[in-house]
């Protein structure tokens, strides 16, 4: 059943086979995203449930007109979005905002690493640090959009990003001189 529409069609029927269908051909790529926004590969399997169940239950408002995948992710994103502010997770010390053109840099190092080895970085990023990178740097979300859905101010948000982007570049940098290490040290 490799026809979109027939799939959303059947699947909108109740058809056990579509769904499965459906869930198979995208549970990989939603487990990442959901990732992105966990603490565990457990609390990402929760958020991929959850969203799923949203997909189904709403799959017959998706107009057809753009991406299937694009919506599911949507969907993914906005309940990973609902669960971090049911957690309440704190993203920022608003008397600890710093000025933003201080930790620009002009330039961004090379660095030569894997998506792997970037991924499981961004995942050691304290929680507000993570979340709103994601949301910019991955997602495309706007800084006011980040702000009106975590409930924050825009200033926030950019004080947030910048602090996170610094950070991923330090955790990088260290990531890559280690793994540079072993080789020096065989000469």
């Amino acid at each position: 059943m490799s026809d979109q529409k027939e799939l959303i069609h059947q699947v909108l029927k109740g058809n056990p086979k579509a769904q499965k269908e459906l869930y198979d051909c995208y549970a990989a790529t939603m487990l990442g995203i959901c990732f992105r926004y966990s603490k565990s590969m457990a609390e990402a399997e929760d958020l991929l449930q959850e969203g799923f169940v949203k997909v189904f239950k709403n799959l017959k408002q998706f107009k057809g007109t753009g991406d299937l995948g694009a919506w599911i992710r949507r969907i993914m994103v906005n309940t990973a979005i609902n669960e971090i502010k049911k957690s309440k997770i704190r993203l920022i010390n608003l008397e600890e905002e710093i000025e933003t053109e201080n930790l620009s840099t002009t330039e961004d190092p090379e660095i030569l690493l894997t998506a792997k080895e970037i991924a499981s970085i961004i995942q050691l990023m304290p929680d507000g640090y993570r979340i709103v990178f994601n949301l910019h740097a991955i997602e495309g979300f706007s800084h006011n959009e980040i702000a009106s859905l975590l409930n924050i101010k825009p200033v926030s948000v950019r004080s947030q990003y910048q602090r996170a982007r610094m950070l991923l570049i330090e955790l990088l940098q260290k990531t890559e001189a280690k793994r540079q290490k072993p080789v020096e040290n065989g000469k």
